[in-house]
């Protein structure tokens, strides 16, 4: 065997666990070994991003694909500590911990943005007001398009070096985050991306996915396929959190908490509100 085949056996056994069925058939580029290669850092040094590093991940996220070239998404990149710290403690109030250590050792946090600010300035000046705007599928499409602006300026970042994770709990606090950083109307905070430096000291390992057998369906969906699969899931989910001094928790919990315990939202629950207050009617 190759040492690049060595190194893609590898990543697939960290991906998938050894109690799981690997897939066998994976053509390997150096962009795919680097999306398998790919972790959430929670643990950061405090180095400032490599000149340039910012420009690159726009760029790449620029080369996104974006509904009808509308480009309808934005990235806030804050640099200031002070008001890093702040959003770090807006956030770390809705969550049960006083503070956020990655979110504060990192230098950077990047706020993806679903912006339509800019399409209703330019359809006001002339004359009109943006009625499509109102309707439900154009938030949508703002935020698909910031996510996957995003994915791409991630992959960007682990391509130097760099480590993120991604921050789903900006929207626990999404209303303060928006006055915080002077959204406009018609543009809302997705999620952030904290992006830094990974601390090799405390570094975490490749977390592993279910097989594909769970997610990848031919032609019809397949509704009751999963369960043939989950156990063996089960096994290198729980060997993961173990491995990482984690609580111990089978996967399946991790599915029913999240699905029925309002304390996991921090505040999500009261998001269509916000959401339409920021100018999204969401018809």
């Amino acid at each position: 065997m190759s040492t690049s085949q060595d190194k893609l056996a590898t990543l697939l056994t960290e991906r998938y666990g050894k109690s799981q069925q690997i897939p066998e058939n994976i053509i390997a580029t150096p962009q795919v070994e680097a999306m398998l290669s790919h972790k959430s850092v929670r643990a950061f040094l405090p180095d400032p991003l490599p000149e340039g590093a910012l420009e690159t991940m726009v760029a790449a996220a620029q080369s996104a694909s974006s509904s009808s070239n509308l480009h309808q998404w934005s990235v806030v990149a804050i640099t200031d500590r002070v008001l890093k710290q702040k959003i770090s403690d807006t956030i770390a109030r809705t969550v049960p911990t006083n503070h956020i250590p990655y979110l504060e050792e990192a230098p950077v946090l990047l706020l993806w943005i679903a912006d339509l600010s800019r399409g209703a300035k330019i359809t006001r000046e002339k004359g009109e007001e943006p009625l499509v705007f109102d309707y439900l599928d154009s938030f949508l499409m703002a935020s698909v398009d910031a996510t996957l602006a995003a994915q791409n300026a991630a992959l960007a970042a682990e391509s130097m070096g760099l480590g993120i994770v991604f921050m789903g709990m900006i929207r626990n606090a999404s209303r303060e985050v928006a006055e915080i950083v002077n959204l406009p109307q018609h543009s809302f905070a997705t999620f952030g991306m904290v992006v830094g430096k990974p601390d090799s000291s405390r570094t975490s390992s490749i977390r592993p996915r279910p097989e594909q057998a769970v997610v990848l369906h031919y032609n019809r969906y397949d509704q009751e396929r999963y369960r043939n699969h989950i156990e063996n899931y089960e096994k290198v989910f729980l060997d993961f959190r173990q491995a990482q001094s984690m609580k111990p928790k089978i996967w399946k919990d991790s599915v029913y908490q999240s699905a029925t315990s309002l304390e996991y939202m921090g505040g999500r629950e009261y998001l269509r509100e916000t959401v339409q207050d920021r100018g999204f009617k969401l018809k």
